[in-house]
């Protein structure tokens, strides 16, 4: 089962008034293949060395991964049992998206592999994280 369009668009404004909505997510494309999430960069996403925060990183592997598995299990609540990040490259923007997809399912459980890139294609941090459903 894959998430309707219209509860898609409601899921989207839900979000807008959580921390997905303060960090700047946009939704790029969702299909039951990929998930693409965007990010424009600013100042305030930047660390002291002027490259993006591991956190905002952070946040978007799990954002991207979790969009993923909710809309692959529109009847759970998918929540994050276990997220593994590596920052292998500098991000700078201006814009950096992610790109996740699943990499094993059951019936409750799904595990994601995402990578945040710039756009030239440059990957900066991968990660994997496995989300478990709780019915709703």
């Amino acid at each position: 089962m894959f998430i309707s369009h219209e509860d898609w668009a409601a899921l989207e404004e839900k979000a807008e008034s959580t921390f997905w909505g303060f960090l700047g997510c946009k939704v790029v494309s969702i299909t039951a293949e990929e998930t693409v999430i965007g990010l424009e960069v600013g100042p305030h996403h930047m660390n002291m060395l002027g490259i993006v925060n591991g956190g905002v990183s952070s946040s978007l592997l799990d954002n991207s991964m979790g969009m993923m598995a909710g809309a692959l299990r529109p009847d759970y609540n998918m929540v994050t049992s276990n997220l593994n990040i590596h920052f292998v490259a500098p991000l700078k923007g201006p814009v950096i998206t992610t790109h996740a997809k699943v990499l094993h399912s059951s019936k409750r459980t799904l595990t994601c592999y995402a990578e945040v890139r710039e756009a030239d294609g440059t990957v900066g941090a991968i990660g994997t994280a496995t989300f478990r459903g709780i019915k709703k």
